[in-house]
């Protein structure tokens, strides 16, 4: 079972930025690979924050 690693405040820091990096990505219209970069990494951070839990903070 995963524990929670992830604090209310980067949870919330965590979904602002990735809407941000979605609606940015989506805004655009163009699918570089730059903009690809972007929306996944969008993705990933709304997915971890949504989950409580960063697998990258469990490395550190």
């Amino acid at each position: 079972m995963m524990t929670r690693n992830v604090g209310r405040v980067d949870q919330y820091a965590r979904i602002i930025i990735g809407l941000a990096l979605t609606a940015y990505t989506v805004k655009d219209g163009s699918l570089g690979i730059g903009w690809l970069v972007a929306g996944t990494l969008g993705f990933i951070l709304i997915a971890t924050a949504f989950l409580s839990y960063c697998p990258l903070y469990t490395l550190l």
